[in-house]
């Protein structure tokens, strides 16, 4: 018996022996002021983050963290509770890390190639940018077109300075591929969906990656997503439409019926009576949630007063819809058909998003170009 143990031992101990001999990756260094803390290494994959290596931090805050060598260059993640830094590896390299624990996203060190600097660069404007926002929205001496104005401008001057600086001018770079998914609100900042000037990044990078990394699955999913935007984006045929007279209500206003997040269809001039906004939007703009917010607050502030918004959606993914609908007060319904919805055409909505203003009497009364302060002309038709 004690044979055998020796053995299966043997075997067990030439299995670790092999896996140590594989070639391997590592990311060392130190990150002070974390004692007793995790350190995770996660590999930042393109549907998922895998936990691939760990150390609990001692005084020294020293640590050597291993992953298996990429087929083709890949992004991965130090760790610590919410605090990440990002790091690209693309063989048996080895990079070298130190930072301090409370600013460790910001204010860290990196060895090694240059799209790991870039990748700094643009956490740091990324995090800046985060800051700036939430911090417009705090400002309670803005009314919320001031807010949403703000926000808008910020966004981008940021777009334009990635897309510049970062994406156009190098787009066979990491870094390039890396500022493709930058977030804010959990939203991407480029618009991969419905965006035909953001859509163009992502058809830069991705050719470059179809060159550089054919069979990688980076440059698969990245080729897939830039064809799905261009056919988005692509123009329809302009075609004569006639609207049938019984889209069209007594007071003259087109009516738009289309079911809302629970299924449930709801037509808009069964709001006659009250003062609607009509907005026609996508929800995975990156806009779209501080626009939202800045809408809340004058649903908020009128809705007792016969405000309604009627929120017509033309995001293609409907879960993604559903999901960001469920906590909006108002009435949001979606048309499947997106941008090639007949309710586009026949509102003449040229860009998203668009909204309009009705009165109690169902009438069309203003466009969002006629429009300079939202909440007055609220006002007055309430």
């Amino acid at each position: 018996m004690k044979k055998q143990f020796i053995l299966i031992a043997g075997g067990v101990l030439l299995t670790l022996a092999a896996c140590e001999n594989e070639p391997h990756f590592t990311i060392k260094g130190t990150i002070s002021e974390a004692e007793d803390k995790m350190l995770y290494l996660e590999e930042a994959g393109v549907s998922a983050i895998t936990a691939i290596d760990s150390v609990e931090l001692g005084s020294s805050g020293k640590f050597s963290l291993k992953g298996k060598a990429p087929q083709y260059p890949e992004f991965y993640r130090l760790r610590i509770d919410d605090k990440i830094i990002n790091v690209v590896v693309d063989s048996t390299e080895t990079v070298e890390v130190s930072a301090a624990y409370k600013d460790m996203p910001v204010n860290y060190q990196i060895t090694g190639k240059e799209d790991n600097q870039k990748i700094k660069e643009l956490t740091v404007k990324q995090i800046t940018l985060q800051s700036n926002i939430d911090n417009v929205y705090r400002n309670s001496s803005l009314a919320p077109y001031q807010k949403q104005d703000s926000v808008a401008n910020m966004m981008e001057r940021y777009r334009d300075d990635i897309k510049r600086n970062y994406i156009f001018k190098a787009p066979n770079t990491l870094y390039a591929y890396f500022a493709l998914f930058q977030r804010i609100n959990n939203y991407m900042i480029l618009d991969p969906v419905t965006n035909a000037d953001d859509i163009k990044c992502f058809a830069a990078v991705a050719t470059s990656f179809d060159n550089l990394y054919p069979h990688s699955v980076r440059a698969t999913n990245l080729h897939n997503i830039a064809i799905k935007g261009m056919k988005n984006t692509r123009p329809s045929q302009k075609k004569t439409i006639s609207v049938p007279m019984d889209k069209i209500s007594e007071a003259g206003i087109i009516d738009i019926a289309l079911n809302d997040q629970n299924g449930k269809e709801r037509k808009l001039t069964d709001l006659k009576g009250k003062v609607v906004l009509l907005d026609f939007t996508v929800y995975q703009n990156t806009e779209s949630p501080a626009r939202n917010m800045a809408l809340r607050e004058i649903y908020d502030r009128y809705k007792n007063q016969g405000l309604e918004i009627y929120q017509v959606s033309l995001d293609g993914n409907e879960h993604y819809w559903k999901t960001a609908a469920d906590n909006l007060p108002w009435i949001c319904v979606r048309d499947p058909r997106g941008g090639y919805s007949s309710y586009v055409s026949l509102y003449n909505v040229a860009n998203l998003p668009t909204y309009f203003l009705i009165n109690r009497n169902n009438e069309l009364k203003l466009r969002q170009e006629a429009i300079k302060d939202l909440e007055t002309e609220i006002k007055k038709l309430l």
